[in-house]
């Protein structure tokens, strides 16, 4: 059994490693490099816009029309890896571009949440924090070791190696995520409404730091060797975060995300005031321990114990936070970018938590 999980962590490891350091690519230098065709901030906004809008959409569908098993996530992982052949083609071309786009977004958001439920079952959560940061570890390798005139080349080397690793995980361990008396049709959203409209919030908050944090910093005055290294030290602080955090998770669940989500509030206010002051943006991606680590791993694993819809429940997670909550906070801050951008997002984050705050826990 033991020779199993560890087999399993191996192949999970290798998937997150880089299935995040495709998003590594995806948002640290893609966005600079449409900058630089002349791209406006707010076709930048629609790019990303579009690809976050598709994760959303998905779970709607598999709610009503199919059921996520291992042939449809293998369909996802081959169209990432063809939808990142169609990139370097396209990115020239706006609408080529978003269609190439809209197609990525959707199978990213199949493939990342089967993957999640596999985690949830098979690993304890002081386990999952210690395979799911090979993550974390991929992102930062690709930002830290990327060079721009071998982007396209590294974007489907990694597609590819996300193919190999998600195809094992998936087939050696299908058990792992039979979904055992589940029926889609009952899945409720309007059950805990508070939750997933906080969740919305939180990730609609993260709009300017995913898609113009760079270019913010990079118009402040900021070297983009310095932002890069900015980049590499809130992953950094996540990786410290993921390996210690399974004491933190053996507590209130729902306190645990309310805390992150004030933080994060408090994170964007700090850039706000400071964002030319390259020791105060260190200290504010220091944060990311919490807004992102923390609070993301505390919220699959509530959602994982309140909704006996495992994988779906994953999906509307990825879908309404990183899909419509993206989506929007793309669209938001391509139209709100300038000085004010992350007092705004503060705000947004500010009030994620204020409806969240009044939220009782659960009993499950």
């Amino acid at each position: 059994m033991k020779n199993n999980v560890r087999s399993l962590s191996l192949l999970l490891g290798g998937f997150y490693f880089f299935y995040f350091a495709l998003i590594g690519i995806y948002i640290v230098f893609l966005p600079k490099i449409l900058s630089d065709l002349d791209y406006s901030a707010f076709d930048v906004g629609i790019i990303y816009a579009a690809a976050a809008l598709m994760r959303f959409v998905t779970p709607f569908i598999f709610k009503h029309l199919f059921h996520l098993d291992y042939r449809v996530y293998l369909y996802s992982l081959l169209v990432i890896l063809l939808s990142v052949l169609l990139f370097s083609w396209s990115m020239e071309h706006f609408w080529f571009y978003l269609i190439a786009n809209l197609i990525f977004g959707a199978a990213m958001g199949i493939s990342l949440p089967y993957v999640e439920a596999i985690s949830l079952k098979a690993l304890s959560k002081l386990r999952y924090g210690k395979v799911r940061l090979w993550g974390s570890i991929g992102f930062m390798a690709i930002v830290l070791g990327l060079s721009l005139e071998h982007l396209f080349a590294s974007l489907i080397v990694v597609a590819s190696l996300i193919l190999l690793f998600g195809a094992i995980a998936g087939k050696e361990h299908p058990s792992q995520i039979k979904s055992e008396g589940e029926h889609n049709s009952s899945f409720s959203l309007i059950k805990y409404a508070p939750l997933w409209i906080s969740l919305f919030l939180m990730q609609l908050s993260f709009g300017g730091f995913y898609n113009f944090f760079t270019i913010y910093e990079s118009e402040i005055g900021i070297s983009l060797d310095m932002i890069r290294w900015m980049w590499i030290f809130g992953v950094i602080c996540e990786i410290v975060m993921l390996y210690f955090q399974g004491p933190l998770l053996q507590k209130n669940l729902l306190q645990v995300i309310k805390i992150t989500t004030l933080i994060t509030a408090l994170r964007w206010f700090i850039l706000y005031l400071f964002g030319q002051n390259v020791s105060m943006v260190f200290l504010s991606q220091s944060l990311h321990a919490f807004s992102f680590a923390l609070y993301h791993t505390a919220v699959i694993s509530y959602l994982f114990l309140l909704y006996s819809q495992k994988k779906l429940a994953q999906q509307f997670y990825l879908g309404i936070s990183f899909g419509l909550g993206g989506s929007l906070g793309a669209l938001l801050a391509g139209k709100l970018y300038g000085d004010n951008l992350f007092l705004y997002e503060s705000l947004i984050a500010l009030l994620a938590f204020g409806i969240l705050y009044f939220t009782k826990k659960e009993q499950t």
